[in-house]
């Protein structure tokens, strides 16, 4: 009976390291460190992953800071040229996480099933952004880990000031931040 409780115990140990995978995300104001939740969302984190590894992210910006809201990259390099994506991925919206503070989610177009390298992470909870029926105005967006170390960075970024920048008539931070590189650490 203790062999068989300590192998379940050491099954459900692995089980967690295998769905959570931590990323580490430096940027020029600051490092943030991302636990991504691979078991509720997936397909997201592994399109995210992938993106990871072939350094997709390493010199892009964050394009779009609203204070109190959210701070978004991924999409743009520090020139706004739009970088290179594959094809999006299935909307995993109603997986139960929610836009709470902190958390880290997929942007996308009016279309739910869009999302391919942009992401978002909340600087408030954000209960308007949550799925609440697959609908056209219910999708939500796809929630898929949460920032656990480095608030204070994503604070500082959404907080800074903005204007037009590039094609982007507002919202653009008036000194660039830019992600140096994000790599996996766990």
């Amino acid at each position: 009976m203790k062999v068989r409780a300590l192998l379940l115990s050491l099954s459900l140990v692995f089980s967690s390291q295998i769905l959570a995978t931590t990323v580490e995300m430096d940027t020029t104001e600051g490092k943030i460190t991302i636990e991504l939740n691979s078991e509720k969302a997936p397909l997201t984190v592994k399109n995210f992953l992938e993106y990871v590894r072939n350094e997709h992210y390493n010199g892009a910006i964050f394009h779009r800071v609203i204070k109190d809201f959210m701070i978004q990259g991924g999409g743009f390099d520090k020139t706004y040229k739009r970088l290179a994506t594959k094809e999006p991925v299935k909307n995993e919206t109603d997986n139960g996480l929610k836009n709470k503070r902190g958390a880290i989610a997929m942007a996308r177009t009016t279309d739910p099933h869009s999302a391919s390298a942009q992401f978002f992470i909340n600087s408030k909870d954000n209960p308007a952004l949550d799925h609440k029926k697959k609908s056209p105005y219910g999708w939500g967006y796809a929630v898929f880990g949460k920032v656990t170390d480095g608030m204070e960075v994503v604070d500082k970024i959404s907080n800074m000031p903005t204007g037009t920048g590039g094609p982007f008539q507002q919202d653009v931070p008036k000194t660039s931040v830019i992600i140096n590189q994000v790599i996996i650490i766990e």
